[in-house]
């Protein structure tokens, strides 16, 4: 069997762009097919998944799948599922309160986080920054962020994972070392106030940053971080403050679109494959934070150990940081305004 990737289209906007990749058997057929519904940075983590899913269920099953990805601002992701927009067999998303929000509408069952192992949680990931070489600006903490002259890059964290993972890590890092929510929501404000616009979604963003050169930092997933610098042959560094965020992306099926589809055996048999030795090793080298300890320490060279704090640091849970921060009249509609690019 080979298997091969077609690009069948994107959906795109002045707001967002997404696109949609599709995996078939040599043949162009398929007995069965699953729609993944994604955040913006996974492409290529599930581009690399995908084909070893498929061929590891076919010599099982005898049975061959089509697999499509979807990609866009997390946020934004989930509400395109739940309009039905997207008819979603599985969500693997930036953060586990656009999957609660899945199942506050009923489109997931109750107790979702448990169906699979790590609370439905693959891997973990964190929040970073990118610089230009030679870190022209010494930007080593969150404080430096907003010296004079400093330029953010960072997505709009209405519509976006790292968006909202990004003002929630300058959150804590007020707050976890003794700053009081007062300087937090100064210190949120003024980052802000550098950023020269909020892009919908994490890969425009970094192709901001990366290839049009906007900006003198960008706030980064790791995994995206990593594929910046490695592409950018010398011209981008890494910077690891000395505290971030523990990034906990969720993962489940769609009950009321399985249920539909007919896909809930092989929806379930795709997500638990993330949790396998092969799943867990593909998600180490894509440069996620992979659950087995023993393969995450396999890759400490590229995914050293950082000071991660985790969101019962600054809320009671993800469900109550969504409400508290990212909910209209939040904290973040307090310190910032949307800023789409003016060119």
């Amino acid at each position: 069997m080979r298997i091969s990737w077609i690009n069948i289209g994107a959906v795109a906007s002045i707001a967002v762009a997404a696109a949609l990749l599709i995996t078939r058997n040599g043949e162009g057929h398929a007995a069965h097919y699953l729609l993944n519904v994604s955040y913006d940075p996974t492409r290529e983590l599930y581009q690399s998944i995908n084909p070893r899913f498929v061929e590891n269920y076919e010599k099982q099953t005898g049975s061959s799948v089509a697999i499509t990805q979807s990609h866009a601002g997390s946020s934004y992701q989930a509400r395109r599922v739940s309009s039905g927009e997207l008819k979603a067999d599985v969500v693997t998303l930036g953060l586990p309160s656009d999957v609660e929000a899945l199942h506050n509408k009923g489109m997931i069952a109750d107790g979702w986080e448990k169906r699979l192992p790590h609370d439905s949680r693959p891997y973990n990931s964190t929040i970073v920054f990118v610089v230009r070489k030679g870190n022209p600006h010494a930007i080593h903490d969150w404080p430096d962020l907003i010296k004079e002259g400093v330029e953010i890059i960072v997505p709009d964290p209405k519509t976006s994972g790292n968006g909202k993972l990004a003002a929630l890590a300058a959150w804590g890092a007020v707050v976890t070392r003794g700053g009081s929510e007062s300087e937090a929501k100064a210190f949120l404000k003024e980052l802000y106030a550098h950023t020269p616009f909020l892009d919908p979604a994490a890969r425009s963003t970094g192709v901001a940053f990366a290839i049009e050169k906007k900006g003198d930092v960008h706030l980064a997933w790791e995994n995206e971080a990593l594929r910046e610098t490695k592409d950018s042959k010398g011209a981008l560094e890494i910077v690891y403050p000395p505290v971030s965020i523990r990034a906990e992306p969720s993962v489940a099926w769609v009950d009321s679109n399985v249920e539909k589809h007919g896909s809930a055996p092989l929806a379930r048999a795709y997500l638990e494959f993330l949790f396998t030795d092969e799943g867990q090793e593909i998600i180490a080298r894509e440069g996620y934070r992979p659950q087995n300890q023993q393969i995450l320490e396999k890759h400490a060279d590229r995914l050293p150990k950082i000071n991660l704090f985790s969101i019962t640091a600054i809320a009671q849970d993800w469900s109550d940081a969504q409400r508290r921060f990212f909910a209209d009249n939040g904290i973040i509609d307090a310190v910032y305004a949307p800023k789409p690019r003016s060119d």
